[in-house]
């Protein structure tokens, strides 16, 4: 709801007094009140053509798609403007040249008559309100971000880039809007920071699409915020990327970090934004645990094991050597061993394989049809022929339908198979491959049972087709005969009851267009963002370049946070997965972590990885870290929740605890992403030993932006 600013929009407390002048906000008053008129006429307006929409019912095809995509695209627009109100304005700016200042806003708003209010943050005009810097104004003579409460303004902050900036009703203040957001206390989700964007985040932010860019930080330097203002950046600014042509894929690294960035692109105006981890790429991934042995893990996490699918496939698509006689009532055609290797080259290349077998069954019978020289009518040898029980039996044993599980494990569960399919492999490779149960799937599976799904196409949905387009003709049958009914008991033969003689609206009665499910996550994407990029295996990467074939990435990750290793630089292990155009971003400053805690924090890395990547902290929070006896656990955490009303703190390392709406309870991989205002770190010792052991300390330690406490 729109918050009334007919006495202020300004809810400054008393200490702030000097901020509460006219002469610093009466220009931003009168600025919120046409805000507030226009949101009201804008909501007007959207719900009217939202109504229009929504009832504009009766399209097939394409017009429901069309107006599918306007009620979305309404629906969110409408979401974001009713959320937010007058805060939809982030600050402002003065430029050198105008009378008025410039409002950035989450969204662009206009008046009635045309005059922009706000200027949306993702346009080329709101560059400057986050890229600014003194050494680069671009031409601003100061800047304002304002800080919201309850949809008012409870402070705002000044920056000044010329010596007349003063003169233009700005107010200097000795601590930055930015840095004053990094002290408040954390929520269950992440909020969006978009007032507060640095300069060096708003560059990689707004960079090109094109290849692969690489965004390289350690903790706290803002690699998640960067990530998902990019996304929402990109679909407003690259026609290349619109949902029409792929969208955005937002893959992170476990399902608490889905959880916690949520809410993020939803308040940058954005729902369009397809968000998965590798798991949920894969029907099997929820229930998955890793694989236990380390030479298995180690052969699936490698990219050549995937290759062994399309040969795998292949096997299944070789046309039969010998001919067969087609027995029709009237006829018997010979269908030869050419014509059959002629009907399994007809798909087009990259059709799934059992989405292919359609195309083979239509060119059988298109071969079949020249040679047939009987009596019966064209329509009827065409049924005949589609529906030949022998034809269609022999072409399920040449071209059979396969299920992606089943493939795989064939290849688990026959050495003969897999070494025919992965010739590379060596004898005890493939003997170490094969088990017992070959459906007791891994999260190390996933990459294959994933390439196999995409390239055979489910064949589940291909039997549900099958038997909707066979309902639909004998509905169109049954239409038919209808419609003859009705034209014979038609005397004159005229009005609109002769329509009926259209082929097309007897088609259209029957509605004979069986839907077919779309997988949301299949792909392709126009774009794919990766968190923590650096865990990812050269396998797990064929599971997103299937999905990309543009190329077109956003990897963001922390070579020095890889639990496993990482010793190439990102271009090399990149390249070796198969990207290209590679080009690398850095983010050196960390925003969120407190000095206090880096200068225990960074010894830990440094022990394992000398050149680990780690950031400089350009906040000190006063509080020294706590070391204790795990026994102090409960006291320390009722002591700070006693003293804090708001925030969330976290155990990590300790399973036997069980955490609450305020206080959770993680291991150092899942709380990877994260941020808590305390964080206990119990028995780090115990992590494990190697870079692995030095990583989850590393990261455990580094998820807190206020208080830290390590317990042995």
């Amino acid at each position: 709801m729109t918050p009334a600013v007919s006495s202020s929009a300004f809810d400054l407390p008393d200490t702030l007094a000097a901020k509460a002048d006219p002469a610093l906000i009466s220009t931003d008053e009168a600025q919120f009140s046409a805000i507030a008129e226009a949101i009201d006429s804008t909501v007007a307006e959207i719900s009217q053509r939202l109504d229009a929409a929504r009832q504009s019912g009766g399209r097939r095809g394409t017009g429901a798609l069309e107006r599918d995509q306007e009620v979305q695209r309404l629906t969110a627009r409408l979401r974001t403007i009713r959320r937010y109100g007058i805060d939809l304005c982030l600050g402002r700016m003065v430029i050198d040249g105008h009378r008025d200042p410039v409002y950035v806003g989450r969204v662009g708003l206009s008046d009635r008559e045309g005059r922009r209010l706000l200027v949306d943050w993702r346009s080329v005009a709101a560059e400057p309100f986050f890229a600014a810097t003194h050494a680069n104004p671009m031409g601003l003579r100061s800047r304002r971000r304002y800080r919201w409460s309850v949809g008012r303004i409870s402070d705002y902050w000044d920056e000044v880039f010329t010596a007349d900036g003063l003169d233009n009703g700005a107010t200097l203040d000795d601590q930055s809007a930015f840095i004053a957001s990094l002290a408040t206390s954390r929520s269950p989700q992440m909020r969006d920071v978009l007032a507060t964007i640095a300069s060096d985040q708003d560059a990689i932010i707004r960079a090109s699409s094109r290849g692969t860019l690489v965004v390289d930080g350690g903790p706290g330097t803002g690699k998640t915020v960067v990530a998902l203002h990019r996304a929402a950046y990109l679909l407003y600014s690259d026609p290349r990327l619109g949902h029409e042509r792929g969208g955005v894929l937002f893959v992170g690294p476990h399902e608490p970090y889905l959880a916690y960035v949520a809410d993020v692109l939803p308040s940058l105006g954005e729902e369009g934004v397809q968000m998965s981890t590798l798991r949920d790429l894969v029907p099997q991934g929820a229930d998955v645990s890793q694989e236990s042995d380390p030479e298995v893990a180690a052969l699936k996490s490698t990219a050549t094991l995937v290759q062994a699918i399309e040969p795998a496939v292949r096997f299944y698509e070789e046309p039969p050597t010998t001919g067969m006689e087609v027995e029709l009532s009237d006829a018997e055609l010979w269908l030869s061993a050419t014509d059959w290797a002629e009907a399994f080259a007809a798909p087009d290349p990259g059709t799934p394989h059992n989405l292919a077998r359609e195309r083979v069954l239509q060119e059988l019978v298109d071969i079949l049809l020249d040679k047939y020289d009987g009596k019966m009518a064209p329509a009827h040898v065409l049924t005949a022929l589609e529906h030949h029980e022998e034809l269609l039996a022999a072409l399920h044993q040449a071209w059979p339908l396969i299920g992606p599980t089943d493939l795989v494990a064939d290849l688990y569960s026959v050495p003969a198979y897999l070494r025919k399919c992965a010739p590379w492999l060596r004898r005890e490779q493939v003997l170490v491959l094969q088990r017992t149960d070959p459906r007791a799937w891994t999260l190390e599976d996933l990459p294959m049972l994933d390439a196999a799904r995409q390239r055979l196409g489910d064949p589940h949905a291909v039997r549900g087709q099958e038997r909707k387009r066979a309902v639909a003709e004998a509905e169109r049958e049954r239409m038919s005969e209808v419609v003859d009914d009705i034209l014979a008991a038609d005397d004159d033969g005229e009005g609109a009851v002769t329509m009926l003689r259209g082929a097309d609206l007897r088609d259209a009665l029957a509605d004979p267009d069986p839907a077919v499910a779309h997988d949301p996550l299949a792909g392709p994407f126009a774009h794919i963002i990766v968190d923590e990029a650096q865990e990812l295996t050269d396998a797990q990467w064929q599971m997103l370049l299937l999905r990309n074939p543009s190329r077109s990435f956003t990897v963001v990750g922390d070579r020095a946070q890889a639990r496993h290793g990482f010793t190439e630089s990102w271009s090399e292990r990149l390249e070796r997965v198969g990207l290209d155009r590679i080009s690398e971003a850095s983010l050196s400053i960390n925003y969120r972590t407190p000095s206090e805690i880096m200068a225990e924090a960074e010894p830990v890395i440094r022990a394992a990885l000398p050149d680990a990547n780690v950031p400089t902290s350009i906040r000190s929070s006063g509080l020294a870290v706590i070391h204790g006896d795990v026994s102090e656990r409960d006291s320390i955490l009722q002591d700070w929740l006693s003293s804090h009303a708001d925030g969330i703190a976290c155990v990590i390392g300790d399973p036997a605890y069980v955490g609450s709406s305020r206080v959770r309870s993680l291991t150092p991989e899942l709380a990877k992403g994260l941020e808590f205002d305390l964080v206990i770190v119990v028995r780090p010792d115990e992590f494990g030993g190697g870079i692995e052991g030095a990583v989850d300390r590393y990261v455990a330690m580094t998820r807190a932006t206020g208080q830290l406490a390590i317990l042995t």
